[in-house]
């Protein structure tokens, strides 16, 4: 993850399955990735199926000619579509989330956490060397503000359930279920 840059941010909006997505950019990569609005538009636990599979279409975007590369914002289109269509495990575009020195040691200790896989807060907190740091790496986690490319989702209770996740539980019960391949791509309805 890189320090802040004073260079001017770029927005765009894109359509995912699990509804839209707001994300925002400086050249040195993307700062902000985030479902707009929690929970269900409908107001439910399980949320709405969007139509289109795994597709990921990019809405709107105040990208200005020659600011940034021209296809960065279409490099996150694509490669958001090849998760949700289940052909992309990894992700290649450049990060640059701003935190506290705490929040982004937590954040880059999420992105070792592989694909289908889940990590306590607890093995979380150990894993950055203070078992008792449990809390505080909750906290971390919860201002993640890259969703999914950072996949703070992959982070459950001790006792393996779901808990917090800023886009609405549903969303992490879809992309944990996504990831361990008992989702059918771009289908939310668990």
């Amino acid at each position: 993850m890189n320090s802040p840059s004073p260079d001017r941010y770029q927005s765009a909006r894109l359509e995912t399955p699990l509804g839209p997505m707001a994300a925002r950019a400086g050249s040195d990569g993307w700062r902000f990735l985030e479902f707009e609005g929690g929970e269900a538009e409908d107001g439910s636990e399980g949320g709405a199926a969007r139509q289109g599979g795994g597709s990921v279409r990019l809405v709107s975007t105040d990208a200005g000619a020659g600011t940034l590369e021209s296809g960065l914002f279409a490099t996150l289109s694509d490669e958001l579509g090849e998760y949700f269509a289940g052909t992309r495990k990894t992700f290649d575009i450049p990060l640059a989330p701003s935190g506290t020195p705490f929040q982004e040691r937590v954040w880059e200790q999420l992105l070792s956490i592989p694909y289908g896989e889940t990590r306590t807060y607890a093995e979380q907190a150990a894993a950055l060397g203070d078992p008792k740091a449990v809390r505080a790496s909750a906290s971390a986690n919860g201002r993640n503000p890259v969703a999914i490319l950072v996949p703070c989702h992959r982070v459950v209770g001790s006792d393996g359930s779901l808990t917090g996740y800023a886009g609405g539980l549903w969303r992490k019960r879809f992309l944990l279920e996504l990831e361990r391949g008992a989702a059918e791509p771009g289908l939310p309805g668990l």
